[in-house]
């Protein structure tokens, strides 16, 4: 029995935020910007939108693609480091939202492996005989997390969301394997450092910009090739494959620099790769499910094709799956 992928959806809030729009608010430059990291243009969440309300949209249309309804959902797994509240799940808000009343629901913070890792934890319900049906979706609002006046963080990130439906198969197609990995000792190189019960809200906390993300972007470009590089072969070695036998690699949409030293390093050719970052920039838990879908639009999975992600984030947190699709 074998997790198969029989529904995608995603969802981008309208406002686009472009590099010309982030000259007005910090000390930086379109060519600056697209140099360093390949982002053209970002999007913005809206004023009266949370992270629940952008991974309801991409359930719903995944659920849609797939012909599912809410009450054949029996599992719901949310990757995201930005949720509605400290808790209860945001997972159980989109449950509420679309009705899933048979579905038990939790989040995932995993920062940018974040759908990673709820996807391998969906799939081993499933191959456990734990449920027949499972959405998993990531969804960041990552504009509400971000220092807006510190020019090294705030041209990264954006929001989104996305979604995949898993659905119980006898099957050659399916999560062939997964591999998540994690070193705490990297923290501080990229965190939030507040609040939490660590550093729990103040006034002082607000002023030190403590509730903002914090990143030592060269350090962690380093850490970050050599283990995407280094999990992503595992992922083709533990099921017999190379390069050559990927269709598409959907990696985890960081850093256009990240992903051509990746793949170079992979020996993947750029028309195996699939690239989105310039426009939506980094969108943490949901890059890849949001890419996915559009992958899929694009007439680019095909059946029995392979797929290979990978992603990293702050943890340190990375992984990859092999999906034969």
């Amino acid at each position: 029995m074998k997790a198969r992928i029989i529904g995608t959806g995603s969802y981008l809030p309208e406002k686009i935020m472009t590099n010309y729009d982030l000259e007005k608010l910090v000390d930086t430059s379109h060519e600056w910007i697209v140099t360093r990291t390949g982002i053209e243009e970002r999007r913005i969440i809206a004023d009266d939108q949370s992270t629940s309300d952008m991974a309801t949209i991409a359930a719903q249309r995944a659920m849609e693609m797939a012909g599912v309804k809410p009450a054949e959902i029996d599992l719901i797994v949310l990757a995201t480091i930005t949720g509605d509240y400290p808790w209860p799940a945001t997972a159980c808000v989109v449950q509420a939202n679309i009705g899933a009343k048979n579905a038990f629901a939790y989040d995932v913070s995993a920062a940018c492996s974040g759908f990673l890792y709820a996807l391998s934890s969906a799939n081993d319900f499933i191959r456990a005989g734990s449920g027949k049906k499972a959405l998993v979706i990531g969804a960041e609002t990552l504009s509400r997390a971000v220092d807006w006046t510190d020019r090294n963080t705030c041209v990264l990130f954006g929001d989104g969301a996305g979604a995949v439906l898993l659905d119980a198969q006898e099957s050659d197609s399916g999560v062939l394997s997964c591999h998540l990995y994690s070193d705490g000792n990297y923290l501080e190189l990229l965190y939030q450092p507040g609040f939490g019960a660590k550093h729990p809200p103040s006034v002082e906390g607000i002023e030190a910009k403590l509730p903002y993300l914090k990143m030592q972007g060269n350090e962690v470009f380093k850490v970050a090739v050599r283990s995407l590089t280094e999990v992503s072969k595992e992922a083709l070695k533990a099921n017999g494959f190379g390069s050559a036998d990927v269709a598409q690699f959907i990696p985890h949409q960081a850093n256009l620099r990240i992903l051509e030293a990746t793949t170079k390093r992979l020996k993947l050719t750029e028309k195996q790769s699939f690239i989105n970052v310039n426009k939506y920039g980094n969108t943490s838990g949901a890059t890849i499910p949001i890419a996915i879908d559009e992958a899929y639009h694009q007439g680019l999975l095909k059946e029995g094709d392979l797929i290979l992600s990978a992603a990293f984030g702050g943890g340190f947190t990375w992984g990859s799956t092999l999906i034969r699709w």
